[in-house]
C-alpha cells in the first residue's frame, strides 16, 4: 500500500516551543507551500514548472506558531481534481479502515495519515468535497469552514469561489483544539436549539447508509430542543450538483489554463478530460449555474438562521473499491458530488462526524450551520462524542 506522504526528502519542522497545540503533530496536503520544499500538487510537471516556495502557507504557519510540529507533506489527487484519492503518479494512500477501498480525495494523503495515526491532525482543502468525503470514508472528523473565513495564502487554488482550507482529526478533543487555533475562536459551551433533518439527502443515500446513520441522528436530536424535517435542495440535489459541476470545472480551467497551454503536462485521462470539458462550458450554462448558486445560498440562509443546524449524510455510501474502471467510476463520482455540491455553491460551514458503519465500513454524518457558525458545529461534534 502507498504511504500517504509524498516522495522526496523528509519534511519535519518543529513548532513553537509553547502554544495551544504543543506536542501535536500535523501533515499538510501537497497543495500547501512549505518553505524550501516543492509544492507538487499531485503532478510531477507542476512541481517542475513552479518555483520552490520561500514562505510557509498561512495555514501551515498558523499551526507551527501554535506549537504543532509538521511531519510531512501528503499525497493529493492530481491538482486536486478528484474525489476518490487515486493518483497515478504518487499512488493511492491506504484507507486503514478499509484497505481494499479508496481513502477519498482530493485530501487523500492527509486523511490517510491521520487515520493511520501517523500524525494528530492534517491540513486538507475542500472545493467540491475534498475534506468531507475522505473524512466520511476514513472515519474521521473533518471540517469545511465558512467560505472566505480563512486566509488561503500559499494554498494552490483550484476554483477560488469554492476553495477552502480544512483539517482532520481522529477524536473530538483534538479536533476542537485545532479548530480553535485555525478559527481563532473559542469553542462555545452552548449548543444550537433547533435541528433540521435533510430528508432529501437521507433519501438520496443508499438505504443501508441511512439506516446506519439513524442512531447518530437520534443522538443529535437529544442535544437540541426542536427537530423538524425539510428539504435541503427543493430543485433537486442533482440540480445543485449540475450547477457546481458547471462552475467548478470552468474555474479550474481558468486556474490551470496557462500551465496546460504552456507546458502540455502529463495528466491522467480523467483530469485531462475534466479540464477539456471545463474549457468548453458555454456562457449560457455558467449564467444558469450562477443563478442556481444564488438560490442555494438563499435556501441555506433560510434553513439555517442562528441557533439552527442541519444534518445529512456526508456521502451516499461508504468508500468504493479501489481501481474501478472509468465507466464504473462515473455514477459513483456523480452521486458523491450531488451530496457535496452545496458546500462549494453556498459556502456554509460543515463538519463531518464519524461514528456509523455499513458492513464495517465508515460513513460520516454531516452537520451544517449558518455562515460563521464553524465553532458551534465543532461544539456539537464534541458533544456528540461525549454523549456516546
Amino acid at each position: 500500500m502507498t504511504s500517504p506522504f509524498v516522495a522526496g526528502p523528509p519534511v519535519r519542522i518543529p513548532g513553537a516551543s509553547h502554544g495551544p497545540l504543543a506536542g501535536l503533530t500535523f501533515a499538510a496536503k501537497d497543495l500547501f507551500d512549505v518553505a524550501g520544499h516543492p509544492t507538487g500538487g499531485g503532478n510531477p510537471d507542476w512541481a517542475r514548472s513552479n518555483p520552490i516556495p520561500t514562505r510557509h502557507a498561512w495555514a501551515v504557519q498558523r499551526l507551527l506558531d501554535a506549537g504543532a510540529t509538521l511531519v510531512g507533506k501528503t499525497i493529493t489527487d492530481e491538482i486536486s481534481l478528484g474525489i476518490l484519492g487515486e493518483n497515478p503518479f504518487d499512488g493511492t494512500p491506504l484507507n486503514p479502515k478499509a484497505p481494499d477501498r479508496v481513502p477519498g480525495g482530493s485530501s487523500s494523503g492527509s486523511a490517510s495519515a491521520v487515520a493511520q495515526g501517523l500524525c494528530d491532525t492534517a491540513l486538507g482543502t475542500d472545493t467540491g468535497g475534498s475534506v468531507r468525503v475522505p473524512a466520511s470514508f476514513c472515519g474521521l472528523y473533518g471540517i469545511r469552514p465558512t467560505h472566505g473565513r480563512l486566509d488561503l495564502t500559499g494554498m494552490l487554488p483550484q476554483a477560488p469561489s469554492s476553495d477552502t482550507t480544512g483539517w482532520f482529526a481522529r477524536d473530538a478533543r483534538t479536533f476542537a483544539r485545532v479548530s480553535e487555533v485555525m478559527l481563532d475562536e473559542a469553542i462555545p459551551a452552548a449548543l444550537p436549539l433547533r435541528l433540521v433533518v435533510a430528508v432529501d439527502a437521507f433519501g438520496f443515500a443508499d438505504p443501508d447508509t441511512t439506516e446506519a446513520l439513524r442512531p447518530m441522528v437520534d443522538a443529535l436530536t437529544k442535544l437540541v430542543s426542536g427537530v423538524r424535517e425539510d428539504l435541503l435542495a427543493p430543485p433537486g440535489l442533482s440540480v445543485w450538483g449540475r450547477a457546481q459541476r458547471t462552475l467548478q470545472p470552468y474555474e479550474a480551467w481558468q486556474t490551470f489554463k496557462a500551465w496546460v497551454e504552456r507546458d502540455n503536462p502529463r495528466l491522467q485521462f480523467s483530469v485531462a478530460r475534466g479540464l477539456t470539458l471545463g474549457s468548453a462550458i458555454p456562457e449560457s450554462e455558467r449564467q444558469w449555474a450562477a443563478l442556481m448558486r444564488a438560490e442555494a445560498r438563499a435556501r441555506l440562509a433560510w434553513l439555517l438562521p442562528p441557533g439552527t443546524i442541519l444534518c445529512m449524510p456526508t456521502t451516499p455510501f461508504p468508500a468504493p473499491p479501489r481501481s474501478l474502471s472509468l465507466p464504473a467510476l462515473e455514477p459513483v463520482r456523480s452521486r458523491i458530488l450531488c451530496l457535496a455540491a452545496h458546500g462549494g455553491l453556498a459556502g456554509f460551514p460543515q463538519v463531518s462526524v464519524p461514528g456509523a458503519h455499513v458492513d464495517g465500513l465508515p460513513v460520516g454524518l454531516s452537520i451544517l450551520g449558518a455562515r460563521g457558525s464553524d465553532a458551534t458545529l465543532v461544539a456539537v461534534a464534541r458533544a456528540m462524542e461525549a454523549a456516546r
